[in-house]
């Protein structure tokens, strides 16, 4: 045989839906399925396995299954001329071929290796489909071709035919005489449904793709690239040993993870906790159960290690970061403490504006700088925590007057007020807002009910997300922040893990409305970013699962 002659074969080769009333020869038959033997078969493990079908009651029973099957496929659209032009066509010939062949992988081969290679579920599937490749080939050379019925319900399909659990079938293959050429073209090019391409597409790499940036790789049988990063996330997820879903939010933790740092095998470099404080002029107004001094002390109890941020931080390993964002107070020059002060405290918005315009601004790039620089050390992974004695009142009026909430369904206990108290904070907050005469545009607002330390944690999330880091979001006023920031530029939610839900009552409503579900919720309401600290065990763990578990394949497990 000359090599034109190949060529004309691989050529002529169709997926044949039209066949005559000609018998198929046993010697025809054989010879193909020689071919199909011929093959390549990974480590040799000879798992492919053919079954004939000549009975005309299975033949009837598997075109049932696949007008049931076909039926749903005609559904997909709702455009009536599409779904005329598909139920023109002719998908099978299931009852009209004098033969049928079913072509099947043995999984069970991979419970024996071969020595020096390692099992592949996806291998040996692969060499079933470089078998049905040659059958089809061979078949040409010899005047006959094959239809390759896949629209099939392959569950009932099996059952069908009493197949064991251990053998999958590639589809239902009908074999015979073919009764036109379509032209010598396929016959969804003929028909005009879509041309095939004249030429191949090819592609030299010469490039080595490295730093996190996606290389193809080969998954589920495809080739994969980042523009389908998350269908291979998602696989790499389903496939490791265990029922699929069961590691629940470490799942969907793992796969935004994979998603932010564009790659199936992430890993969080030097976390960061960074605290934003600073006092509010609404504290003096008796809204909190604690003094606008304990700002300062707890600041220093900071710098000095003894919060319960400085403990989470060190059991975790976590670099901290103090800031002081406006506090009431001078610190001394020679502390460890990032100095981005605005103000001493911001103004009562009870009686005008807590801010200007202009410190508006500040705010935002002094949050941005400080996360810039952290970004620029390497870490990928950023938590954001506040202190600021009063700051649970400028976050409610905040929730309010963005979200057009009332200012009730705002307003929780802080730092602990008594019930009293409460009923006193919520009155107070309510004239707030009626005082509020400016105009309705989202800086306005913030300008005249904000907080320094609030508007420098959303200038540095947007930061974070310019640097394509992990944004690790604390409890209320944290998340107050971050709406801030999400009004913003709304592409930030995809890089925000919400780490606790607050004992704030009014946390899980912010959350909903963010369409955000927290990973823990443990009543807790201390700030700090306790909550990023305590969960990040949690987001490690996600990490951990998703480069190091096995999957079915390598550790040979079967998956039903």
């Amino acid at each position: 045989m000359t090599m034109f002659d190949l060529d004309e074969i691989l050529k002529s080769r169709r997926d044949t839906r039209h066949f005559t009333d000609d018998e198929v020869p046993d010697s025809v038959i054989e010879k193909a399925l020689q071919a199909g033997h011929w093959a390549p078969s990974v480590g040799l493990t000879d798992a492919t396995k053919y079954y004939l079908i000549k009975s005309t009651e299975i033949k009837k029973a598997i075109k049932e299954l696949f007008l049931d099957y076909d039926k749903k496929a005609t559904n997909q659209t709702d455009n009536e001329q599409q779904k005329s032009q598909y139920q023109a066509l002719k998908l099978e010939a299931i009852e009209e071929a004098s033969l049928g062949l079913v072509i099947c992988y043995d999984r069970s081969v991979l419970n024996n290796f071969t020595i020096g290679t390692v099992g592949s579920n996806e291998a040996i599937k692969f060499s079933a489909v470089c078998a049905a490749q040659n059958i089809w080939l061979s078949l040409t050379e010899q005047g006959y071709s094959m239809g390759w019925v896949s629209i099939l319900n392959y569950y009932e399909f099996k059952k069908l035919l009493g197949l064991p659990e251990n053998i999958e079938p590639l589809g239902y293959f009908c074999v015979g005489k073919p009764a036109t050429n379509y032209e010598n073209q396929p016959m969804l090019q003929q028909l005009n449904w879509k041309q095939k391409l004249e030429k191949p597409f090819v592609e030299e790499i010469s490039k080595l793709h490295l730093n996190n940036e996606v290389t193809p790789v080969e998954l589920g049988g495809k080739m994969v690239t980042d523009f389908d990063l998350s269908e291979a996330l998602q696989y790499k997820i389903n496939n490791k040993t265990k029922p699929a879903g069961s590691l629940g939010m470490l799942e969907v933790l793992a796969k935004q993870i994979g998603m932010v740092f564009q790659t199936l095998e992430p890993k969080i470099i030097q976390p960061n906790m960074v605290i934003f404080a600073a006092d509010h002029g609404i504290a003096n107004h008796g809204v909190s159960a604690y003094p606008q001094d304990v700002t300062r002390q707890m600041v220093i109890n900071f710098l000095e290690g003894g919060a319960a941020i400085n403990v989470f931080c060190k059991q975790h390993n976590i670099q901290l970061s103090i800031v002081d964002s406006g506090v009431n107070y001078d610190f001394s020059t020679n502390t460890n403490l990032i100095s981005a002060k605005i103000a001493k405290g911001t103004q009562s918005f009870l009686h005008g504006a807590a801010m200007s315009a202009t410190e508006l601004d500040l705010c935002f790039a002094k949050g941005s700088k400080i996360v810039k620089a952290i970004a620029e050390t390497g870490s990928n992974c950023i938590g954001f925590g506040e202190m600021g004695i009063g700051n649970t009142s400028t976050a409610s009026v905040l929730m309010s007057v963005i979200l057009g909430l009332p200012i009730e369904d705002c307003v929780g206990k802080g730092t602990g007020v008594d019930d009293e108290k409460l009923l006193f904070k919520n009155e107070i907050l309510r004239k707030v807002i009626e005082n509020y005469k400016g105009s309705d545009d989202l800086d306005s607002k913030l300008a005249y009910f904000g907080g320094f330390e609030i508007f420098q944690m959303a200038g540095g999330m947007i930061e974070a997300y310019n640097n394509n880091m992990l944004i690790l979001v604390d409890g209320f006023i944290c998340s107050i922040a971050f709406l801030i920031a999400f009004k913003k530029n709304p592409g930030i939610i995809q890089n925000a893990i919400f780490c606790h839900q607050s004992a704030e009552q009014a946390h899980m409503k912010l959350l909903n409305y963010l369409n955000a579900k927290s990973i823990l919720n443990l009543n807790l309401r201390l700030g700090e970013g306790t909550g990023c600290a305590v969960a990040f065990p949690i987001i490690q763990s996600a990490v951990a699962f998703l480069n190091e578990m096995a999957s079915f394949e390598s550790a040979g497990v079967s998956k039903k």
